[in-house]
């Protein structure tokens, strides 16, 4: 019997992802044909030792947990929002791991990036040079449109995939004004044209096939004539600090996560799947972390610097506490009394 709660938060790989009940008939997507999921193995080839680190030791809180499977189960996009250090780009890759959902295809978010930019990149330029006849220029001089196409991490992970693709959009508030709307609507409707193939496509004397290469690799997809839709909806993370508003509309199609930062219980969790359990050293950074965050901001991760580098120093208690004052200064200087 499929069941909603597929995501665990154990950090134990397994297929639960199959078990995941049929989407919200308003929700239902039939792209195709069928594109089979990354071959076992590939996203620990993929991804980076430090990515890989934080997807096996991620500790996910029972909400977190919760929300990631209504998200999953809704075919919801899900925004996570939280302090810097709370572990919000290193969810997408825990819930990658534990799902075999594949590498992550992560797009990081700029002030100048647009929509067009996670959909695919296009090289005019390069289609020119090689449609040159002569020496070296590319099928002699009859080069294709999709020879100088790659699709974007959000144009792979919409391909009609038979599982589940996991799409990390980071720090979707630095955009611009534009972009969350305009991503909120190709979200929902899951598909996307290409208008260069859909050009070529019209001029076409066969079927308007054409292999592009995907995001992360090599491999060249089929895109026919030039509409890519999904099949499986992707499981996609997008991440805040908060920096901004966002419309309401973009707000209400979303399943929302706000990350808390992590009490002593939690976060002695976090230090003992990173690092071990705490030891006598470990015991006093994690009441000075908590005691300093009561009054600034400060990222899980300087606490585990701060413990990691004292253990290896084999400090004694005047210097521990002096190196971990270095090591842990708060993330905005008018918490020090230098703000304005």
């Amino acid at each position: 019997m499929a069941h909603w709660s597929v995501y665990t938060g154990k950090s134990e790989p397994h297929d639960g992802i199959d078990e995941l009940p049929a989407p919200p008939p308003w929700r239902a997507f039939d792209g195709g044909p069928a594109l089979p999921p990354p071959a076992e193995g590939e996203d620990e080839a993929a991804v980076s030792p430090d990515r890989m680190h934080r997807a096996k030791t991620y500790v996910a809180s029972p909400e977190t947990v919760q929300l990631v499977n209504a998200a999953l189960c809704l075919r919801r996009p899900l925004l996570v929002t939280g302090p810097p250090g709370t572990g919000k780009s290193s969810l997408a890759y825990a819930v990658a791991r534990e799902l075999r959902l594949g590498p992550v295809l992560r797009w990081n978010i700029t002030s100048r990036s647009t929509l067009a930019d996670g959909l695919y990149q296009y090289d005019p330029l390069s289609r020119l040079y090689a449609s040159r006849p002569g020496p070296g220029s590319d099928r002699g001089g009859r080069g294709g449109v999709e020879d100088h196409l790659r699709l974007g991490p959000l144009g792979t992970a919409l391909l009609p995939y038979g599982r589940p693709r996991a799409l990390l959009v980071d720090e979707i508030d630095k955009s611009d004004l534009d972009l969350p709307n305009d991503l909120l609507n190709v979200l929902e409707e899951g598909q996307y044209e290409i208008p260069e193939l859909v050009r070529a496509a019209r001029h076409s004397a066969d079927d308007g096939r054409a292999e592009v290469l995907a995001d992360g690799t090599d491999s060249p997809v089929a895109i026919t004539r030039g509409r890519v839709r999904c099949r499986a909806f992707p499981f996609v993370v997008l991440t805040s600090n908060g920096e901004r508003e966002f419309p309401p509309a973009f707000l209400r199609r979303c399943v929302r996560l706000k990350l808390r930062r992590p009490d002593r219980s939690r976060l002695t969790d976090i230090v003992r799947a990173h690092l071990g359990s705490p030891d006598g050293e470990a015991e006093p950074l994690i009441t000075r972390f908590l005691e300093r965050a009561g009054s600034g901001e400060l990222a899980t991760d300087q606490l585990l610097n701060a413990i990691y580098l004292t253990g290896v120093a084999g400090l004694d208690a005047a210097s521990r506490d002096e190196l971990a004052e270095q090591l842990m200064p708060y993330l905005s200087a008018a918490a020090d009394g230098d703000g304005f």
